[in-house]
């Protein structure tokens, strides 16, 4: 049986990284973690390594994620969920745009649904979205297998990345009864491209060089947030 409802809602699906944040998650959780003593120097590294490729569009995002969720295989959810709480409270909040929660409110006040959608793992997004009074079910993240508490080491496919994001969307629409054509999508990255090109009103949030330049061919409305 279709769980598909008539698209007559609109939605205002928010990225996380660099737009209702201010900057990458990972990047200041990795900051965190050292600051802490618990990232060996050699995993430093190579996350230092990670990311000059992605500045230079030579990362493969889905394989580097899979090959760290790997990793923690046998490592407790529950620890992973408490940890992640304590950094957002101690530091991530902090990078909270107010600027985005505007925006966040605004939409509420039209009588949008609200929602999140990000490449990034969902126990940093369910944070941010509880600290947002945004609904678990209103979260589009990445998720990572459990089973019996207990990381086994593989990524819930797709990731929500590229076209994986715009798959989660559409998913979301049906299940909402929204129509993508009257929704909005605020982003800074051009790898939201897929979801960007769908939706009725695409925003570029203090967008990376490649989303503004498009952005301005395409007339679309660009914004900063912070």
């Amino acid at each position: 049986m279709s769980t598909s409802l008539p698209a007559t809602e609109i939605a205002a699906f928010f990225d996380m990284d660099k737009t209702l944040l201010s900057a990458s998650s990972a990047v200041l959780l990795v900051r965190y973690m050292v600051r802490r003593g618990e990232l060996a120097r050699q995993d430093v590294m190579r996350f230092v390594s990670a990311l000059l490729r992605y500045k230079m569009g030579r990362l493969d995002m889905i394989e580097t994620t899979r090959a760290i969720v790997f990793e923690l295989a046998g490592q407790s959810e529950a620890e992973r969920i408490d940890h992640t709480r304590q950094w957002f409270q101690e530091h991530l909040i902090e990078y909270v745009t107010e600027e985005g929660r505007r925006w966040v409110a605004a939409h509420r006040r039209l009588g949008h649904r609200v929602a999140m959608i990000t490449a990034s793992p969902s126990y940093t997004a369910d944070q941010l979205a509880e600290h947002l009074g945004m609904a678990s079910e209103d979260v589009m993240a990445t998720r990572f297998e459990v089973e019996q508490g207990l990381f086994t080491g593989r990524m819930m496919e797709p990731m929500i990345y590229g076209q994986g994001k715009l798959d989660a969307a559409q998913t979301y629409a049906r299940q909402h009864g929204v129509d993508l054509r009257q929704s909005y999508f605020y982003t800074d990255s051009i790898d939201d491209l897929p979801l960007l090109a769908i939706v009725g009103y695409p925003v570029a949030v203090n967008p990376d060089r490649s989303l503004r330049k498009l952005a301005k061919e395409r007339g679309w409305s660009i914004v900063r947030f912070y």
